[in-house]
């Protein structure tokens, strides 16, 4: 299964590459990306934020990821209302309706003609007079951007599993602090995270919480026992593909459980995958060098990885690009 996704996503990116004259996208000024910045699209690699923007000088804004896979956006509409959430938990007023920001992201996909897409959406405090210090006197800004996908765990590596490690070193930033609700990028726990993963040989780090349990990566952890699924209940993202490997595990007839997640039972789990819109279901068979059950991608997340990428093409969940 796994290699036809990956026979059938390499055709695509193939045939948006050709340049024999039949190929409307072929000069395409749009072709390696879009972005909207205040009111304009522009090519992705032109698109500039204000230095003054409050979302970069203290990185106070939101934002989500949607994706399109083979010309559908999936799950949309799911993404936009996390979206309206996370503004609201940040008293954030996006310049934009939902129905607005909903018909900008569209048009941007349209205009790249790219098949299968990265897309984020950023809801930022915006700008305010200089010396100012009061954040309800900010303007709220919106940008996007559409790239060709992008792959935390690349497809050739998902078909026999990646490499994890539990942080010693990173902790999970505490929801006092930050809630992890809200999609954010305050990225530095996370950032400490890989470069410890990277010193130890592995791919991707899992970071736990103060309490001695598993949070998350930019991603959420999956840990299978028995064929009872656990992942992390608080602490953590509410992940989009989290909710639809949960709903699928349940259709199952597997049992799901969001709750603690202590890091000593990854390490007798018969299976661990995290989820993420970047990369969809990533099998994970490898945690601190020791093999993860039999150190193949197993059963239970073989066919959660099946059935979230068929749910791609159900018109329940996804609908068509019209790329004109």
């Amino acid at each position: 299964m796994i290699s036809t996704l990956r026979q059938g996503y390499e055709a695509r990116l193939a045939s948006l590459a050709k340049d024999d004259g039949a190929n409307p996208f072929a000069s395409n000024p749009f072709a390696q990306g879009a972005a909207y910045v205040r009111g304009e699209i522009v090519p992705a690699d032109e698109a500039m934020v204000p230095l003054f923007d409050l979302g970069f000088l203290r990185s106070d804004l939101t934002y989500d990821v949607p994706a399109v896979w083979d010309g559908r956006f999936f799950r949309l509409d799911d993404h936009l209302a996390r979206l309206e959430r996370s503004c609201a938990k940040l008293r954030l007023t996006p310049p934009l309706s939902t129905p607005r920001i909903r018909e900008m992201l569209i048009e941007l996909v349209r205009k790249t003609g790219i098949r299968d897409a990265y897309v984020d959406v950023i809801v930022t405090r915006g700008r305010m007079k200089t010396g100012v210090r009061d954040p309800r006197q900010a303007e709220a800004a919106i940008y996007a951007f559409v790239v060709p996908y992008i792959w935390i765990m690349p497809l050739a590596v998902q078909e026999t599993g990646g490499s994890a490690i539990v942080t010693r070193d990173a902790r999970r930033t505490p929801p006092g602090s930050m809630d992890p609700t809200v999609k954010n990028l305050q990225w530095g726990d996370l950032t400490r995270g890989f470069f410890e993963a990277f010193d130890r040989g592995a791919s991707l780090p899992l970071l736990p919480d103060a309490d001695g349990n598993v949070t998350e990566g930019c991603y959420n952890v999956f840990a299978v026992h028995d064929g009872v699924l656990t992942t992390p209940g608080r602490g953590v993202l509410e992940g989009v593909t989290r909710l639809t490997a949960v709903e699928i595990a349940r259709a199952e007839g597997w049992s799901v459980s969001l709750t603690d997640v202590p890091v000593g039972s990854l390490y007798t789990a018969d299976e661990i995958f995290l989820s993420s819109t970047a990369g969809g279901i990533m099998p994970i068979t490898t945690l601190d060098g020791a093999p993860v059950g039999g150190g193949q991608v197993g059963p239970v997340t073989r066919r959660i990885w099946e059935r979230y990428w068929d749910l791609h093409s159900d018109p329940k969940l996804s609908f068509a690009v019209d790329y004109g």
